[in-house]
């Protein structure tokens, strides 16, 4: 179980069986918001799957192949960021991120994120980030610029996106260069 605490409101933990049921509400009641970057989305239109997910997250950080967590806000579920791809011989992963639309363009994505990023350089001794997101999403580009992530390249048709194809963007932060972010 890990756990980081971000501020006196927000804390990152690891999913429990009992957080499905919240998990499922925070992702259901942003459906809308969310469904058009994310494509798990789709695939998650019942409390069981969030049960599902978080199942198979604990199995996956216990083979150490990757680390799920929620936003928590004074113990409510807002979101969520995550480590996938890892890649031990090398020492990066990618991260990922979302948010409740209530919640977006409050600066706590890259609050946490900050943190999240710091435990994976100190604790999990990762040596690069990468965050890959839709070329076409300008506030998660505005996310990996604010972490010092560096535009890597485009890799252009690369993802399905509401049925379409489209550009992923790569950006990467290295431990030599993270500051913690810039804000």
């Amino acid at each position: 179980m890990v756990t980081i605490t971000v501020n006196e409101h927000i804390q990152l933990r690891s999913y429990t069986a009992d957080d499905a049921a919240m998990l499922f509400a925070a992702v259901n009641n942003s459906r809308p918001h969310l469904i058009q970057w994310l494509e798990w989305v789709r695939h998650t239109t019942r409390e069981e799957h969030s049960l599902r997910y978080i199942k198979d997250t604990q199995h996956q950080a216990q083979m150490q192949e990757s680390l799920s967590l929620g936003i928590f806000y004074d113990d409510k579920i807002i979101g969520g960021v995550g480590m996938h791809q890892w890649n031990h011989s090398v020492k990066k992963a990618q991260i990922g991120y979302w948010i409740a639309k209530e919640y977006e363009g409050k600066g706590i994505v890259t609050v946490c994120l900050k943190h999240f990023s710091q435990f994976l350089f100190d604790k999990v001794g990762l040596n690069k980030i990468e965050i890959h997101f839709s070329a076409a999403n300008m506030r998660s580009g505005k996310v990996a610029e604010r972490l010092g992530g560096k535009i890597e390249g485009i890799i252009r048709q690369s993802v399905l996106r509401n049925g379409v194809p489209e550009d992923v963007a790569i950006a990467g932060i290295l431990k030599s260069e993270w500051k913690g972010g810039s804000n």
